[in-house]
Order: structure tokens, then C-alpha cells, then sequence
């Protein structure tokens, strides 16, 4: 971090914590920066999630929150993992929360499972010996709108209908899947902003943890780290001619647009996208960011976002 940095983020901070807070107030599993947290360092709640979404018993051996994987190429895509989780057969585990439509596209999962698989393989060693790696986006919404809890992707032969059983598996959870089961109950706590609304006593520990407890500072530096690269994005656009003092101004009004208005914009328009394309009642859109009927209908076409029609 600069001394310029430093210098405009220390005069700041007073005014961005209370942003921030309430920020971390609301947030909900489906929250990447929290979910990371809660599941990225602690093999309970990761064991627990995939025992729910597996539908069997795991045993995990190491897990990371916001895992990067740098691509090799130069100028490639890299990707940044929610969950990276490794079993105890070596099977490797992708997992993401995804709140709109906008970064689902169904070959984000192929590309994921790649980069993964790309890691696997030491020199020398046998195609065989590749594991089986496993691609969850857990969607808050029905991504195929067919109602089911899960969707299981795996590559088959055409023409006789058989698995092709290359290992590579990606699964699909529906957010809004409400039955009375261990995946309706699981999906049910990731929708709560408060701990004590958490049935899950190990997810509610966790995220009490991270919301009132020692973690909560771990918490608040993750957020102000997003609002820090907003920072530096904004920043960017100053000429170079005026870099210096530029950088200053782009800081300091990064930090204090880029923590309320990046994120919040930012989760504005994720609400914005998930009605517009459906996946979102404007009801539910409105509930969730806390607004009227009327003020969120008004925002969202003032925003230029088609607004479906009310049932």
C-alpha cells in the first residue's frame, strides 16, 4: 500500500467503518467475501456443506478461502476460487455462491474445471492418475427453473446414453429450493443475515464468528479490500501527467464512493440483473434490498433495467 494510500485510507477510516459495518450487518452466505470466510478456513462447515450437497460422507483435508489460480499463459485469465476444498482421495473441490445471472454462464463451469484439473498432474505422472474434481456453483436462484434441489453435469456417449467417466463433475444447487430437507434446511440458512436465525449450529457459530465475534475485524478488512481495488481502478483513469495527484483524488474518492457505491452498486445491480432476467420476483428484489415496491421499480428503470410486469 502507498504512503498516499495510507495517508487518504487513515483519514477515512472513521466514516468508512460505519459503511462497512453495516455492510457486514447484511450480508448473507450468499455473500462471497463472507461465505470464504465461514467455509474457506474451517474444515467443519466445509465438510458439513458437502456432506449436504454430495449427498455422502467427506472427509476434507485442506480448504481455502478466495484461492487463486493463475493462468500460465501470458495475458490468460486467472480465477479467483470462493471454496478451494481437497478431500482425503485427493478429489478437488471448487465451490461458489453466485447471486446473478450475469457471471452464470454454463462454460464459466467448464473453464473452472480446467484450471483445476490443470493442477493435478506433476511430470511424469500417468493420465490415470488424475482425481475426479468437482465444480459446485450454489445459485440464489433456480438456475434451470425446474425446481429440483440439484443438477449434475457429467459428460456421456451420445449414442449409448452411458457416463463417460472422466471424473469431472460439476453440480448445480438451487438456491431457492425450500423442501424439508437437509439441502431445503441448508439453502433455508444460507438466506439469513443474522446467526441466531441460522439452524445449523455449526454455520450459526461460524457466522457469528466472523459477525460479532474475533473475526469480525478479518471480515472488515475483506470488504475494505474489495473497496481498496475499486480504489485503484478509479484512480487509473486520472492522465499521467496528473498520476500524483490524480492517485490521491482517485483514492480518496475511491474509498469513499468505492466502499458504498462499488459494493453496494454493485450488489444493487446483481438484484437489478436477477429480475430483469427473472431468476428474482421484483417483490423478492425489493425485500432484499430493502426498499418499497414503488422506490425499487423506480430505481431499477431509472438504473435502465426492464422491470417485468407484477403477476
Amino acid at each position: 500500500m502507498s504512503g498516499e494510500t495510507k495517508e487518504v485510507l487513515g483519514s477515512n477510516y472513521g466514516q468508512n467503518d460505519v459503511i462497512i459495518n453495516g455492510l457486514i450487518d447484511k450480508m448473507t452466505l450468499f455473500d462471497d467475501n463472507l461465505m470464504s470466510l465461514v467455509f474457506g478456513q474451517n474444515i467443519e462447515t466445509t465438510e458439513l456443506l458437502l456432506r449436504v450437497i454430495m449427498e455422502r460422507d467427506i472427509k476434507v483435508i485442506d480448504v481455502r478461502g478466495q484461492d487463486e489460480l493463475k493462468n500460465p499463459m501470458i495475458g490468460g485469465r486467472c480465477i479467483t476460487l470462493d471454496v478451494h476444498a481437497i478431500d482425503v482421495d485427493g478429489r478437488h473441490i471448487d465451490i461458489e455462491v453466485q447471486i446473478n445471472a450475469e457471471g452464470s454462464h454454463v462454460r464459466r463451469a467448464r473453464y473452472h474445471s480446467s484450471m483445476m484439473d490443470a493442477r493435478m498432474l506433476e511430470e511424469g505422472q500417468e493420465f490415470k492418475e488424475i482425481k475426479d474434481s468437482y465444480v459446485i456453483f450454489i445459485y440464489d436462484h433456480d438456475k434451470f427453473r425446474k425446481g429440483l434441489p440439484f443438477y449434475h453435469i457429467q459428460r456421456r456417449v451420445d449414442e449409448t446414453g452411458e457416463a463417460f467417466g472422466d471424473g469431472s463433475h460439476i453440480i448445480y444447487v438451487n438456491g431457492r429450493y425450500e423442501g424439508n430437507d437437509d439441502i431445503g434446511r441448508m439453502m433455508r440458512d444460507f438466506h439469513q443475515y443474522r446467526p441466531e436465525q441460522i439452524k445449523s449450529e455449526t454455520l450459526s457459530k461460524a457466522v457469528a464468528y466472523y459477525k460479532e465475534k474475533e473475526g469480525r475485524g478479518a471480515m472488515s478488512e475483506a470488504v475494505r479490500k474489495y473497496a481498496m481495488e475499486y480504489a485503484k481502478e478509479y484512480a487509473k483513469e486520472y492522465g499521467e501527467e496528473q498520476r500524483r495527484e490524480g492517485m490521491k483524488a482517485g483514492i480518496k474518492t475511491g474509498i469513499e464512493t468505492g466502499i458504498e457505491t462499488g459494493i453496494q452498486t454493485g450488489r444493487r445491480t446483481e438484484i437489478f440483473l436477477s429480475v430483469q432476467d427473472g431468476d428474482y420476483s421484483v417483490n423478492r428484489g425489493a425485500e432484499k434490498l430493502g426498499m418499497s415496491l414503488d422506490e425499487f421499480e423506480k430505481s431499477m428503470s431509472e438504473a435502465g433495467y426492464r422491470v417485468p410486469e407484477l403477476a
